[in-house]
C-alpha cells in the first residue's frame, strides 16, 4: 500500500536547530528506503512564501499568493513510500530526518475511481 509522509516544520528554524538534520542526511534516509524498495518519490519544498493556492467556488476561479496559513509548521516536504501497513509506514516516517525537529504525518494513498 502506498502512503504519503507529508513533513511538517517551522521553516525559519529547520536548519538552525542543533538537531536539525542536513540535505545530506535526508538524502541518505530516502537511498536507503529506495535500496529497500519503498521509496516512490521525496522531495524538499521550496519555501511557503513561494507558494500559490487555487480555489473554485461556483465555477470562479480564485489564486492567492504564499504564505497561505496562519500556522506554526509549514509543509516542508514529503516521501512518497511502499508500506505494508500503517505500522510500517509509522515506522519509516520515524525515521525520517526532519521528523526530530517537526512533525510527519503520514495518510494512505486513495486511488481514484475511474
Amino acid at each position: 500500500m502506498k502512503y504519503l509522509c507529508l513533513v511538517y516544520c517551522d521553516e525559519n528554524t529547520l536548519h538552525s536547530l542543533p538537531e536539525s538534520p542536513a540535505d545530506s542526511e535526508c538524502m541518505a534516509y530516502a537511498e536507503s528506503l529506495a535500496n529497500n524498495g519503498q521509496m516512490i518519490a521525496g522531495q524538499a519544498l521550496q519555501p511557503v512564501s513561494t507558494a500559490t493556492t487555487v480555489r473554485v467556488r461556483n465555477g470562479q476561479m480564485s489564486v492567492t499568493d504564499g504564505p497561505f496559513a496562519e500556522t506554526r509548521e509549514q509543509l516542508a516536504g514529503f516521501y512518497l513510500v511502499e508500506a505494508r501497513d500503517l505500522n510500517e509506514a509509522i515506522r519509516i516516517a520515524a525515521g525520517i530526518p526532519p521528523a526530530r525537529v517537526g512533525s510527519i504525518e503520514v495518510r494512505p494513498i486513495r486511488d481514484l475511481q475511474p
